[in-house]
């Protein structure tokens, strides 16, 4: 297999607040750097290539063009249609040499190399493969935001309802038992995800009904396989998200320091 990882890294971020999430310090490096670095340095990974906002496109670069020409990323712009066109724009820019195309979540930082072997082993076997752990929630279906149900307060009329908790009514509680949470990174035989994102340039799919890629390859009518996630393939999505990735960084970066301290200690023994 020949490689190529589209990182999307182009969304408002709008949970998050004003700060770019992805530039945020996570444990001494930027948060979409420790998902770079989770595929440069791969035997099977022939490019990765970065897509970011295009409107930041030339301050990012100029901030970190160069640490990311060392490890041989394309960073191209994004889109501001939604993610289907920000990796429409990177698929542009992938090799046609490449035999399979892998799409990660550039706010993802803490997947496991287990993990992405995982992934790519299985993609070996089948045309889409995505990570995807059990639900452990109880899910329930409830009204719209306008549809409340609840009785009306007749002071609201005077005194307004700032202040008061929204309330939606329960409709039912939805059976988890065949349900995953899906994550990233997700891989497919490189033709097949062109020819899902060439009808949504042909007008054939509606991108608002589509929140993944695999959505698109369930949509041309082809299978998806899940092989198993990890809980800790955390996506940083708002401000706490990172304090949780942080602390679980510098946990296993304490780890991994003992380990080799460890194996040094043992490699200096054996050598005597």
């Amino acid at each position: 297999m020949r490689i190529a990882v589209i990182l999307p890294a182009a969304g408002a971020g709008v949970r998050f607040g004003e700060r770019n999430k992805l530039e945020e310090d996570l444990a001494g490096r930027p948060v979409f750097v420790r998902a770079v670095e989770l595929f440069v340095s791969r035997d099977n990974v022939a490019q990765v290539v970065l897509a970011v906002d295009p409107d930041e496109l030339d301050s990012f670069t100029f901030r970190h063009g160069d640490k990311l020409s060392f490890h041989g990323v394309t960073v191209v712009p994004g889109g501001k249609a939604g993610r289907w066109e920000t990796v429409t724009n990177a698929l542009g820019a992938i090799d046609e040499s490449c035999t399979h195309i892998a799409v990660h979540d550039a706010a993802r930082p803490l997947t496991s190399r287990k993990l992405v072997d995982r992934v790519f082993d299985a993609a070996l076997q089948y045309d889409a493969v995505i990570p995807a752990v059990p639900v452990s929630a109880t899910l329930k279906r409830v009204t719209d935001a306008g549809d409340v149900g609840a009785p009306t307060d007749p002071l609201d009329d005077i005194i307004g309802t700032a202040g008061k908790a929204p309330a939606r009514r329960v409709i039912e509680t939805v059976g988890r038992a065949q349900l995953v949470e899906v994550q990233t990174p997700q891989v497919f035989e490189a033709q097949v995800l062109r020819r899902a994102y060439a009808r949504i340039t042909d007008g054939a799919i509606d991108t608002a009904a589509i929140t993944d890629d695999a959505g698109l390859i369930e949509a041309l009518g082809e299978p998806v396989y899940v092989v198993e996630g990890e809980s800790t393939n955390l996506k940083i999505t708002r401000p706490e998200d990172l304090d949780i990735a942080l602390a679980f960084a510098e946990s296993q970066g304490a780890t991994e320091a003992a380990t080799l301290g460890k194996k040094r200690l043992f490699g200096d023994d054996d050598d005597d």
